[in-house]
């Protein structure tokens, strides 16, 4: 089915992979550093971003093909439909992944506004005034089970941040272009000060020198190495919000996958410079331990002053993360409702500035309702679980369902040594399922159970697959 030309194709290859970038960084890495470096106890924690980095780089070479072969609003959306049959199995999938959308995009996004919340704390703390916001407690507490005055504070900075978004997202995608690029360029600048940091204070004692233990493969290592790559990975993702925009984009064959792999190298290198250069200069005992650790990090290297620079650096770069998923996120459930699986009303588009509007402001209040009633940590193992079934493993599978189907000729992209990547991208993401514990499963297994019940019910009502035969 070929989606109606109501979308503005305005986005370029500079413009596409800053939205990639600023959604990938946002305030992930900032905030999981401690509990990567506590999870592999030691300097060895590098190891986590280098399997998050790998399993990207494996899953982006499945986006890249899907994305430049179907450059359409939706992304997997699009995908799994395709994959699976538009008339058959795929309505099923396609509106599986729209149900889990309705609950993991507006935790995507209230995630990162709550760790905007959380990480504006250090400069809270420092304004005269503004005491009564400091509550003693340890690093565990504030990030799991904040007290009431804390939490309140951050869910009220967290709605008010995901309004701004929406605000400047109430435009042209041209000019959504332009403050993503801005955006961009402020984080890239931020961690390039990092590293700068990091390099003229760099001490190789603190890097290279291991607890005991460190590299005894047991299954203890790899628990722990399971458990860091999860929050790894959640700092990589983002990626593929280019293919969510693909009906917005310019000459997206080529620039699709282009924005993919240039956000996936450039955020590796980036994120192994700054976690080398944090553990050069705060000792791993200490940084596990620090709710702001990149903060004390700039405290130690340049002085308090610049550390509060840094931390409003930091700050505009979570911003930037809330500002790219809202923007992606918003145009899944404008897809399924142009295919008839989703309401109708989402499918509409502003008349003058080309855009889904009613996806986005309904995307935003979802968020914030999820912003007033969940906590930031508890959602991160939630996202990655609810996400890794339905979406990656399933549209891996669909990939190659896809390649015995149709003609080399379809494909205007073609990944390295096919098929290894995709059955590497398929086993990374089913163990990084089961690393996200116990109760993120059942609750994504539950959710999926949820989901085929609905689409069945709704699929009698409205007499479609797999109850049109029977009508």
């Amino acid at each position: 089915m070929t989606e109606p030309e109501k979308l503005e194709r305005g986005l370029g290859l500079v413009e596409a992979t800053s939205l990639n970038m600023t959604f990938m960084v946002g305030i992930g890495p900032f905030v999981v550093i401690p509990f990567i470096i506590r999870a592999m106890n030691g300097p060895q924690c590098i190891l986590a971003w280098v399997v998050g980095a790998a399993l990207a780089l494996v899953d982006g070479c499945v986006w890249a093909e899907l994305g430049a072969t179907m450059p359409q609003a939706g992304g997997s959306y699009v995908f799994l439909r395709e994959a699976y049959g538009p008339n058959r199995f795929g309505r099923l999938m396609s509106f599986l992944f729209i149900w889990q959308t309705l609950f993991q995009g507006p935790l995507s996004i209230s995630s990162g506004a709550l760790g905007f919340a959380d990480y504006s704390q250090y400069l809270i703390g420092k304004l005269p005034g503004f005491s009564f916001f400091w509550i003693s407690s340890d690093f565990n507490s504030r990030l799991w089970n904040a007290r009431p005055i804390f939490a309140d504070y951050n869910r009220a900075i967290a709605v008010l941040l995901i309004i701004i978004a929406i605000v400047l997202l109430y435009r042209r995608i041209t000019a959504i272009g332009k403050i993503s690029t801005i955006l961009w360029m402020i984080a890239a600048a931020t961690i390039a000060w990092l590293i700068y940091g990091g390099a003229t204070h760099f001490n190789k004692d603190l890097v290279f020198t291991y607890p005991s233990g460190a590299w005894s493969f047991s299954w203890i290592f790899f628990v722990g190495l399971g458990h860091a790559s999860v929050q790894a990975i959640y700092s990589y993702l983002g990626y593929y919000n280019v293919c969510n925009l693909g009906g917005e984009m310019k000459n997206p064959e080529r620039n699709i996958p282009r924005a993919i792999f240039l956000s996936i190298f450039g955020i590796a290198a980036l994120y192994f410079a700054m976690q080398t250069c944090i553990l050069a200069v705060v000792p791993w005992q200490e940084a596990q331990n620090s709710p702001y650790v990149v903060s004390l990090f700039v405290e130690r290297t340049f002085g308090p002053h610049w550390a509060s620079l840094a931390t409003a650096l930091i700050l505009v770069t979570a911003f930037g993360s809330v500002f790219s998923a809202t923007l992606g996120y918003s145009r899944v459930p404008y897809a399924a409702a142009l295919d008839g699986n989703f309401f109708s009303v989402f499918g509409r588009v502003h008349p003058t500035k080309h855009f889904p509007n009613v996806s986005l402001i309904a995307l935003g209040l979802a968020s914030i309702f999820v912003c007033i009633f969940i906590g930031l940590f508890s959602v991160i193992r939630s996202i990655l679980a609810m996400r890794c079934l339905i979406q990656f493993v399933a549209q891996a599978v669909g990939l190659m369902m896809l390649h015995r189907r149709w003609k080399e000729d379809r494909w205007p992209f073609h990944m390295w040594l096919y098929p290894v990547p995709v059955l590497l991208s398929i086993a990374g993401w089913i163990a990084i399922f089961i690393s996200t514990g116990r109760r993120p499963m059942l609750a994504s297994l539950a959710a999926m159970l949820a989901g085929i019940l609905v689409y069945f019910g709704r699929a009698r009502l409205l007499r479609q697959w797999p109850f049109e035969e029977a009508v």
